[in-house]
């Protein structure tokens, strides 16, 4: 094929077909690429993201061509790979923080696939797409269709929720509060169930969101019907271990429609126990170009940090590791204890992605999680 389909915003253009560009590359045919929310801050004009940006950091497809370099994969070799683009050299990935890897952006900790300032790195959400130091950044998976919506979600959610309570030093039988209901969000209470909570309360206004927190358990607190904090501490008998920030610095206030960037944060603060832990794995950003005021421009909050040194709260912060659990993560599928799909609500086309990002932007006609299929129907799916 000469030409493929790809992304720009909320429109389709033909561009070339991705070459191999380093002896380390390998070339993906795209079974399945997904739209996150982290998508919807570039198509909002929410960041400094360029016109013609390719969209799409969770990607997973067939391996059609690797570079000589290459020696763990080979052609048809079924491989997701984690959105975080790293070359496995460096001293932060020696250290096992692909999300920080320093030889991938120069002058930036951290690269992905099809995000604003993250690299060179064209999206997924197109036919073809090249991966960089593929023996590195390519978790291969069992051969055919089996699991795809499952595995798809290893790019980046199902190990982000994870990671969110790792970075609030959960340990089993710990109560948690999540704050938001979409993909990262019910990722991080699904892996407090997996992990062995006690109490997990999932905040969040949309209808859809709740309902499906309460599917796997947890208790749904609607925001827009009091306090948050007094509705889980009153359920709870009082305040949680563990606290997780999935929302990021588009958060809203109590009314559920003017941004409030510092809200969440403030929430987990004060219902968190003295000495418990914050997970942030929610997205903020040092420039907002449609912020509300000029410090939250500048990536600036007014946070209560003198009620977290008080409390004597830890703090995590940072985009996930996807590589740190993965694999694990995987293998959990594959065996059947884990299925994350559960937050899938679509599965589209190309050529229906522009409207789909019009609807999840609203969050009507329940769409919560959408995987794409570039190529096709997966039945229809050849490498």
């Amino acid at each position: 094929m000469a030409q493929t389909q790809t992304m720009k915003a909320v429109t389709i253009e033909e561009r070339p077909l991705p070459t191999l560009q380093h002896p380390d590359d390998a070339l993906i045919k795209v079974s399945t690429a997904a739209i996150c929310g982290s998508d919807l801050h570039m198509y909002q004009g929410r960041t400094a993201a360029p016109s013609g940006l390719c969209f799409g950091h969770e990607n997973m497809g067939v391996v059609v061509a690797t570079g000589t370099g290459v020696s763990l994969l080979r052609t048809g070799d079924r491989v997701v790979m984690p959105f975080n683009v790293a070359d496995g050299r460096c001293r932060n990935c020696e250290a096992g923080h692909t999300a920080f890897c320093t030889g991938v952006n120069p002058g930036f900790a951290g690269g992905a696939y099809g995000y604003v300032a993250m690299g060179p790195y064209d999206g997924g959400q197109a036919q073809y797409l090249r991966v960089p130091y593929a023996d590195f950044n390519c978790l291969t998976l069992p051969a055919g269709t089996a699991h795809e919506a499952d595995f798809a979600l290893l790019a980046d959610i199902f190990p982000t929720g994870w990671h969110g309570l790792v970075l609030a030093g959960f340990e089993s039988g710990d109560s948690v509060a999540v704050f938001g209901a979409g993909p990262v969000g019910l990722m991080a209470a699904y892996s407090a169930v997996l992990r062995g909570a006690s109490n997990i309360y999932v905040v969040d206004r949309v209808p859809e969101r709740l309902a499906a927190a309460e599917r796997i358990g947890c208790v749904a607190i609607d925001f827009t019907k009091g306090d948050p904090v007094d509705q889980i501490i009153e359920h709870n008998g009082g305040m949680v271990d563990r606290a997780i920030d999935a929302v990021g610095y588009q958060a809203s206030g109590a009314d559920g429609t003017k941004e409030a960037p510092s809200a969440v944060l403030e929430s987990c603060i004060k219902v968190t126990r003295p000495t418990g832990g914050l997970g942030i794995p929610g997205l903020y950003v040092p420039s907002d170009p449609g912020a509300a005021d000029d410090n939250s421009g500048q990536g600036m909050l007014l946070i209560s940090f003198g009620k977290l040194f008080e409390k004597g709260l830890k703090i995590g912060t940072g985009q996930c590791n996807v590589k740190a659990y993965n694999r694990q993560l995987r293998d959990m599928i594959i065996a059947g204890r884990a299925k994350p799909s559960f937050v899938v609500s679509h599965e589209i086309s190309l050529e229906e992605a522009p409207e789909a990002y019009v609807k999840f932007d609203k969050r009507i006609d329940g769409y919560t999680k959408v995987l794409i299929h570039p190529n096709g129907p997966l039945e229809d799916f050849r490498a």
